[in-house]
């Protein structure tokens, strides 16, 4: 008797111990697919040459959540209207912004920006120093000249709070599949 008992026990300790492995196989998967695989579509030509519109990315929520963000990071940022947009940081807090000439000056110094970012023919808000706050950052797009972003006041300074995750990893289109890393 003690033997089929012993058997009904190795049956129900084998069905428990699967049921807990897949619990946690699916536990890690959401918590990858959350922390790491957030898909971003990007609207519009304001992120050119990188990204164009209808382009699919991946965004990593956690970067930010133990660290800063990065001169020229590339984020995803919610604007006040709650739509998500992808742009480049180019001012951290504290810092003074300024647009003159078409370049970028950062506390009075020209800003030295990675080759192929667009030309800056509007300076808009920054054609006067802006001084960022504790927690403000100054963000652009790539293709200057089409991009709505921290020059303009109805998106003006991002506040760390809006930025919602770092940009990795372009997925779509599969002919364009690439790691996205600051320059």
């Amino acid at each position: 008797m003690d033997f089929y008992h012993s058997e009904d026990n190795n049956r129900l300790r084998h069905f428990v111990n699967w049921i807990v492995d897949i619990v946690v196989v699916i536990a890690f998967a959401w918590f990858l697919v959350y922390a790491y695989g957030t898909q971003i579509v990007v609207a519009g030509h304001s992120m050119l040459p990188l990204f164009a519109s209808g382009d699919v990315v991946l965004m990593d929520r956690l970067s930010y959540d133990f660290g800063k963000p990065d001169r020229f990071d590339v984020v995803v940022f919610q604007r006040e209207d709650q739509k998500m947009n992808v742009k480049r940081i180019v001012g951290l807090p504290g810092e003074t912004v300024q647009i003159k000439n078409d370049e970028i000056y950062i506390n009075g110094e020209k800003l030295e920006e990675p080759a192929g970012l667009g030309r800056i023919s509007l300076a808009g808000l920054a054609e006067k120093p802006m001084k960022l706050g504790e927690e403000e950052y100054f963000l652009l797009g790539d293709n200057r000249d089409s991009s709505e972003d921290s020059r303009f006041s109805n998106i003006g300074n991002v506040s760390g709070s809006q930025i919602k995750g770092k940009i990795w990893l372009r997925m779509l289109p599969l002919v364009k599949l690439e790691l996205i890393r600051s320059k």
